[in-house]
């Protein structure tokens, strides 16, 4: 897009200026923003013309002046006009500098996103978490292999991502890497905050997300019944590992602990709570918000099935939790043995914790809540939404009710 500036020749005189030629300079105007810079020449004032922006007379050096006025506000104007063709954004600066010969180094994408990860990555556990780091670097990654399917380039110049671009980058993310709508909105999302930095420092002029809108949907989430969690805590494992590993996912399923909080409990986050009865005191990594969780007995079973594991004596952590990729992993295995048809992966422990083992049984929403750490009452109600079996329940009471 061509923006319109304006050139102004004037004389600029110094401090403590009494008599004598003064310096002229070249002004550059760009929306209302400044550029200067000296002509390397000089004027008497009695000689110049304001409105005119050259020196009045016909001598010799007079004309000798102007012409070179006259073939540096050419420069100029060239120097505008090739910002243009390169679809480069207009700046009094970047005229001036490119007037000197001394453009500016272009701000590149990945380069921003690379020092955006690196600042995230040095604050994990104070600001960020593992996991946020992670997602950041993944979507550094999509966007990056993004550029090479489109541009066939590593990198872009900042100020050539438009909304265009925003539009191409949703429509590779669900087609060539085939993510479903909530992933690709959730790493567009990831790629916004990259943008937000650039707009914020001047590097973008215009919004490439203003006329963007992806919205998430709605994900019926999957959790285990109780003939499903009774299946998998009876079944008698040959390995070992399998072992574990079922063991640690029913801990979550029967406290609520998401996998990172799960990995890092440690002897010092069971405490006794305001029944005398034991209780896990510990703030989520992900919001750091308190989760309170007085401990069932088949949770304490567990607890006390690992005490003396190595990892228990020597590092202080309750359970042996492998990676979140092998516990999957083994949990699909475990799924398969137990026949339960069902995609298991940890989280699902999560929910089995809010709906089967809580809201089943009878637990207050409010109570259900402050033990997951939610922040919002709204996010526990999305799991009794999908609770058909509860609302049969209490529809089977209404029905007794009504026959007395």
């Amino acid at each position: 897009m061509s923006i319109n500036f304006s050139l102004l020749f004037y004389l600029k005189k110094p401090k403590n200026y009494t008599s004598g030629p003064v310096p002229i300079y070249i002004r550059i105007t760009v929306t209302g923003k400044r550029a200067e810079l000296t002509t390397g020449r000089e004027c008497q004032p009695g000689r110049w013309n304001v409105a005119a922006g050259r020196a009045s007379g016909n001598r010799e050096e007079i004309k000798s002046l102007n012409m070179y006025l006259d073939k540096l506000q050419a420069k100029v104007y060239e120097a505008h006009r090739q910002l243009i063709e390169a679809g480069e954004s207009i700046t009094a600066d970047r005229i001036k500098m490119k007037f000197l010969g001394k453009e500016d180094k272009p701000r590149m994408l990945i380069e921003i996103f690379k020092e955006h990860n690196r600042k995230v990555e040095a604050l994990i556990g104070s600001e960020y978490s593992e996991g946020t780091s992670k997602r950041y670097k993944t979507s550094l990654k999509h966007t990056a292999n993004f550029l090479r399917w489109k541009y066939v380039v590593e990198d872009i110049d900042i100020g050539k991502v438009d909304h265009a671009f925003v539009a191409d980058y949703d429509f590779y993310l669900r087609s060539v890497r085939k993510c479903n709508n909530n992933s690709a909105v959730k790493y567009i999302k990831n790629f916004g905050k990259v943008i937000r930095i650039c707009l914020s420092s001047g590097w973008l002029k215009v919004d490439p997300f203003r006329n963007y809108k992806a919205k998430t949907r709605k994900v019926d989430r999957v959790f285990l019944t109780e003939e499903e969690l009774n299946a998998m805590a009876e079944k008698k494992f040959v390995s070992e590992r399998l072992m574990q590993v079922r063991d640690i996912f029913l801990f979550s399923c029967y406290t609520g602990l998401a996998y990172v909080d799960v990995q890092q409990l440690k002897r010092a986050d069971i405490g006794k709570g305001v029944d005398g009865e034991q209780w896990i005191f510990k703030n989520r990594q992900k919001t750091d918000t308190p989760s309170r969780i007085p401990l069932l007995p088949l949770a304490l079973q567990i607890l006390e099935r690992y005490q003396d594991h190595p990892q228990y004596l020597y590092d202080g952590r309750l359970l042996p939790v492998l990676s979140n990729q092998k516990m999957n992993a083994y949990l699909k295995e475990i799924a398969d043995v137990c026949g339960i048809e069902k995609p298991i992966t940890f989280h699902i422990a999560r929910h089995t914790f809010a709906t089967t083992v809580t809201l089943l049984n009878g637990v207050p929403m409010e109570s259900v809540s402050k033990m997951l750490g939610h922040t919002s009452l709204r996010t526990t109600q999305q799991y009794a939404k999908i609770l058909d079996v509860k609302v049969g329940e209490d529809m089977r009471l209404l029905r007794e009710r009504f026959k007395q």
